[in-house]
């Protein structure tokens, strides 16, 4: 862990950074805030939404084997498309690209309210996730045309609650919402919040373009990334349970996508703009931070989507009790990020709140796969994950925008998000196919209808093993987090 500051890139002479001296005030934050907040909420909601409406939805679609994609879809989607919105926001103006987003965002719920089938669904949740990727990525963008980074800090617990809010309160809202209506209208709903959302943008001031001269869109780069990341995903989530780890269609698809991931390095690499935010990652700060991100958002949102389905497996609960039991997880992710942006407004030190926060998040999912399956523990693991989970985002929007500069905002963001939304893909992923690989498709059945309780304590050990999985992959986050140099707001 080194204690030396290594020096922050200057932003170039032509940037006109807002001064420090200048502070931002209340009243034209609370204008961008009031703008943006709905994006960020429908961005973040979407993402975990359908937690606890999942086995709801599997037995209307009699397929649960399947049903780890409805979020992955949507992950894979955001996740692709997170650097392009980055790009697009530099050159053409951040608000505009946001309108875009929640255009696209709104037609693919629509898709998804109207589906008829598991994979129509899947395919519908691609669709929102490719409007879903910009809401993000360009709220957070827009933030920092306004704020400079030494005053971030005064904001950032607002901007965090509203994410983190969002984030768990999805499975929350799916559960009380499916307990009593139908899962469709947790699609119908987020239609005149996109209304509404557009309105507020609209009214924001159109802002600066970045374009540089010969800059174009390196769309065979878009497309070889979409390619291997479709094709990973793919591979991490039908092995183990669909074919075997080293059976001759799984090694096929590792290979391509091997060889795909490394046809889109050879080629960002040779890029004078390229698609990836390559330029940011590096440096040493940023390219560590991201990895950090990556890390935690594999965890965390393995724990999100996945814990309402385990609690109304092992405990035979409701979908409405499942998500009220993920409110301890929401309030320690507030008070987490709440802490955190106290702790860097006094330092200036956004470096390290990780280090420790992700320490007790992994105790915490350490302990979730030893104890039993009982409400209050469960509650209380997850406000101790939670507050160690707080302590991520907001450090590392701060640090990648100060080591960024103005006019690379947008591909600050995106490669925030797109970390963010690679971890989640993978986490989700890759916690699905070690749950399920595990259990037999008779297990799964058994124990989603309650109908054996031998196969629900099947079903409850193998989530065990995951959880112990993310207590691993969230200590490996506190290694990367560790390597992260000193950066000053």
């Amino acid at each position: 862990m080194s204690s030396a500051p290594a020096p922050v890139p200057s932003a170039p002479a032509h940037e006109a950074l807002p001064a420090d001296t200048e502070l931002v005030s209340v009243r034209r934050f609370a204008q961008l805030f009031t703008a943006v907040m709905l994006p960020i909420f429908l961005a973040a909601i979407d993402q975990t939404l359908l937690a606890t409406a999942t086995p709801a939805i599997a037995r209307d679609f009699s397929n649960l084997h399947d049903s780890t994609w409805i979020a992955v879809g949507y992950l894979l989607a955001s996740t692709i498309m997170a650097p392009l919105y980055g790009r697009l926001g530099d050159r053409y103006g951040r608000r505009d690209a946001l309108l875009g987003a929640l255009a696209l965002f709104s037609i693919g719920s629509l898709a998804c309210a109207a589906t008829p089938g598991m994979w129509w669904l899947i395919g519908a949740r691609v669709l929102q996730g490719l409007g879903g990727g910009g809401l993000m990525v360009m709220s957070q963008a827009l933030i920092g045309e306004v704020v400079p980074p030494r005053q971030r800090p005064r904001f950032q617990a607002w901007l965090s609650a509203v994410f983190v809010l969002s984030s768990v309160a999805g499975p929350v809202v799916g559960g009380l919402v499916v307990t009593d209506y139908s899962w469709r209208w947790l699609f119908v709903a987020n239609l005149p919040l996109c209304a509404l959302a557009a309105w507020r943008v609209s009214r924001l001031p159109a802002g600066p373009a970045h374009a540089e001269p010969g800059q174009g869109h390196d769309a065979p780069g878009v497309l070889l990334f979409a390619s291997c990341a479709a094709l990973a995903l793919l591979w991490l989530t039908l092995a183990g349970h669909r074919f075997a780890w080293l059976s001759a269609p799984s090694l096929l698809m590792l290979g391509c996508a091997s060889v795909l991931g490394w046809l889109l390095l050879r080629r960002e690499r040779a890029q004078r703009h390229p698609f990836l935010p390559l330029e940011l990652l590096r440096l040493p700060a940023a390219a560590w931070t991201a990895l950090t991100v990556v890390l935690f958002a594999s965890s965390m949102f393995a724990l999100v989507f996945f814990l309402p389905v385990y609690l109304q497996i092992a405990q035979h609960g409701s979908a409405a009790h499942a998500g009220l039991l993920l409110l301890p997880l929401t309030a320690g992710i507030v008070l987490g990020s709440n802490v955190t942006g106290r702790l860097i407004a006094r330092s200036a030190r956004p470096d390290l709140p990780p280090r420790i926060g992700l320490c007790l998040s992994a105790l915490a999912l350490l302990a979730l796969a030893l104890v039993r399956p009982d409400s209050l523990e469960v509650g209380s693991l997850g406000l101790l994950a939670g507050i160690g989970f707080g302590s991520v985002m907001p450090s590392a929007q701060l640090l990648v925008q100060t080591v960024a500069g103005r006019s690379r905002l947008g591909a600050a963001a995106a490669t925030i998000s797109l970390a963010r939304s690679t971890g989640a893909s993978l986490g989700t992923a890759v916690f699905g196919s070690l749950v399920f690989g595990l259990v037999s498709p008779a297990d799964l059945h058994a124990a989603l209808h309650g109908a054996s309780a031998a196969a629900t304590l099947r079903v409850t050990q193998a989530f065990h093993v995951g959880f112990g999985a993310a207590a691993l992959v969230t200590l490996a986050a506190v290694l990367v987090a560790s390597r992260v140099p000193r950066v000053d707001l």
